[in-house]
């Protein structure tokens, strides 16, 4: 069985998507709420190999959700459900690690789809939005002006970081001893003026959401 979490402020649409995955006769639902607060701090007590998260919430987003619960648990799989075709929310979802980012005027039988797929390990962003996303991270001459004082080790770090990835995860990409990748993450932390992994991301994300060269 698949163990499946659900965020929708929505009552009536948690239990449509409930009803929906459950019927397929091999997804359990072990948890939904409405709150993203409430959400971040369950999701990962719970343990369940894929979360549906709505982008959009009173008290927050499913993006911020899942780069919480994916800097606690990596295993954790994000799908971002969405009303809104928006590139900005996009690339935020793939620098906070989702696995997919979904509209919600998606099929029943193409979600059902896709959340075996990402349990089962894939992605279902498009590798060429990704691609363009992390390489306006890694260009150097063309970076934002608060990403240009990086090296090129320390972007290579924060791209990483974009991604979701632990320090360990870091470190065995990128052929490295887990504590130099600890202090590289430091490093990029104290040049961008941050005092978190998670608030890289978020500043980075929106640098790429304003940089259309």
């Amino acid at each position: 069985m698949i163990r499946v979490f659900l965020l929708d402020d929505h009552e009536v649409v948690r239990r449509g998507l409930r009803d929906l995955l459950e019927d397929s006769g091999d997804i359990e639902v072990v948890g939904e709420s409405g709150s993203a607060v409430e959400a971040a701090h369950r999701i990962p007590a719970l343990k369940p190999q894929v979360a549906v998260l709505d982008a959009r919430l009173p008290d927050g987003s499913g993006i911020e959700v899942c780069r919480t619960v994916r800097s606690v648990d990596p295993s954790i799989q994000a799908l971002i459900l969405t009303s809104y075709e928006d590139d900005e929310a996009l690339f935020a979802a793939i620098m906070a690690g989702a696995a997919g980012y979904l509209l919600k005027q998606i099929r029943g039988t193409d979600l059902v789809d896709a959340v075996h797929r990402v349990a089962a390990g894939q992605s279902l962003l498009d590798p060429a939005v990704t691609a363009r996303v992390l390489e306006r991270i890694r260009r150097g001459t063309q970076a934002p002006d608060a990403l240009a004082d990086l090296t090129e080790q320390e972007r290579k770090v924060l791209v990483h970081m974009a991604e979701g990835k632990t320090n360990r995860e870091i470190a065995a990409s990128m052929f490295l001893a887990e504590k130099t990748v600890k202090n590289y993450v430091s490093s990029v932390l104290a040049k961008l003026g941050l005092e978190r992994r998670t608030q890289a991301a978020v500043l980075a994300s929106k640098l790429l959401g304003t940089d259309k060269s």
